[in-house]
C-alpha cells in the first residue's frame, strides 16, 4: 500500500486512482517526516515537495534521503523557477533523487517503472545540457526521460570504460583487471569497478570498487575525470555501459566443454566480439587451430601469470594491443 503526502497540490494528488493507506496533510520539518517514515512500511510514497519545509535547500532533502529509501519515493516538484532549473534537478540526482516529476501522467508513470541512475544520466550533466542548448524549464525533459548509454558526450572525450567478461567458468577477469590497473596506474588516472560480486575487496586496492548494476552510471559519472576505467561486468548484459568489451576464454579442455554444455550456442553468440584467451599455454599453430575451430577471433592470448609481480611484461604487451 502507499502513503500521499500533500500540500500545495492536494487537488491534483487527490485525483490520483491509487490505494492510500496514510495521508499527511500540511507543512512538516525533514525530521518529522523521518520519524513518521522511517520504520513505516509502504509500498510508495507519493510526496508533494512543498510539504517539506524549506525545501529549497537542498540540505533538507539531502537528510530525506539518508533516512528513507528514495528508491520508493515519487517527488512531484513545485511549478517555480527555482526548483524548475537543470541545477537543482541535478543536486537531486547527486543526492540518489531519481523518481522526480512535475504532472499526474509522471506519478503514473514512475509508480509502474521506477526510474535507476541510468534513466536520468541524461539530464544530470550539466555542461553537456548547456552544450545542447537545453531549456532551462524541465518539464519536457522530466517527463521524457529515458535511458541512456555512457558514451564521450556525457562522460569526456578521453575516458575509455573497457569491460571483461568471463566466457570460461573462472577465466581470469578479475585478476587481469586487477594487473591491468598495477601497470597503468603510475601514468594513467584510471579505476576498476565490479558488477554484483565483492571479489574487489580481497585486493584492498582504494581504486577498485564492488557496485552494482542499478548504480554503475552513477559510478561511472563519479569517474568522468579518469583516463580509464575498466568494468568486471560478471553476469551483466548491459554491454552499452562499455566502450569497448572482451570476453575471456580459458581454453583448457575442461573449461571450453564447460562452456559449451552450458550453452551450446555459446560460439555463435560471441562471434561478433573480441576473445581473449587467458591463463593459455596455446601456442601460434594452436591459436589457430583454436580459431578455425570455433569460427572465434582472438585478439590477444595471455598465459598464467604471477599477480604480485609489479612488472608483468606480458600485462604491458596486452595494453598496447588495447591501445592504452
Amino acid at each position: 500500500m502507499n502513503v500521499m503526502i500533500y500540500n500545495k497540490y492536494k487537488t491534483l494528488l487527490q485525483g490520483l486512482d491509487v490505494e492510500i493507506m496514510k495521508t499527511l496533510e500540511g507543512v512538516y520539518n525533514v525530521d518529522e517526516l523521518i520519524d513518521t517514515f522511517a520504520n513505516f512500511y509502504f509500498d510508495k510514497m507519493i510526496l508533494d515537495i512543498t510539504a517539506i519545509r524549506d525545501y529549497q535547500n537542498t540540505d533538507n532533502l539531502q537528510k530525506l534521503a539518508m533516512n528513507l529509501n528514495m528508491e520508493n519515493v515519487i517527488l512531484l516538484l513545485e511549478d517555480n523557477p527555482e526548483t524548475d532549473s537543470k541545477e537543482y534537478v541535478s543536486k537531486l540526482i547527486s543526492l540518489g533523487i531519481y523518481n522526480f516529476t512535475k504532472n499526474v501522467d509522471g506519478i503514473n508513470y514512475l509508480l509502474v517503472h521506477p526510474h535507476t541512475y541510468k534513466d536520468v544520466v541524461n539530464i544530470h550533466n550539466l555542461s553537456e545540457l548547456e552544450a545542447a542548448g537545453a531549456s532551462a524549464n524541465i518539464q519536457d525533459t522530466v517527463s521524457s526521460v529515458a535511458a541512456a548509454p555512457i558514451t564521450s558526450t556525457t562522460t569526456g572525450n578521453r575516458l575509455k570504460i573497457i569491460g571483461f567478461k568471463n566466457a570460461t567458468m573462472h577465466a581470469g577477469a578479475t585478476s587481469l583487471i586487477y594487473m591491468l590497473m598495477k601497470t597503468l596506474r603510475e601514468s594513467r588516472k584510471v579505476a576498476a569497478l565490479e558488477l554484483n560480486k565483492v571479489d574487489f575487496l580481497y585486493f584492498n586496492e582504494p581504486d577498485m570498487t564492488s557496485t552494482t548494476e542499478q548504480d554503475i552510471y552513477k559510478e561511472i559519472m563519479r569517474r568522468n575525470d579518469h583516463d580509464i576505467i575498466f568494468i568486471d561486468l560478471n553476469e551483466c548484459e548491459d554491454l552499452d555501459i562499455c566502450t569497448d568489451v572482451f570476453y575471456l576464454i580459458e581454453p583448457s579442455t575442461i573449461m571450453i566443454n564447460r562452456m559449451l554444455k552450458r550453452n551450446k550456442d555459446i560460439l555463435n553468440i560471441l562471434k561478433p566480439f573480441r576473445i581473449i584467451l587467458n591463463k593459455s599455454l596455446l601456442d601460434k599453430q594452436d591459436i589457430a587451430t583454436f580459431e578455425y575451430e570455433t569460427k572465434l577471433k582472438v585478439v590477444h592470448s595471455i598465459p598464467p601469470l604471477d599477480d604480485r609481480r609489479e612488472e608483468i611484461k606480458e600485462i604491458r604487451e596486452f595494453v598496447g594491443k588495447l591501445g592504452i
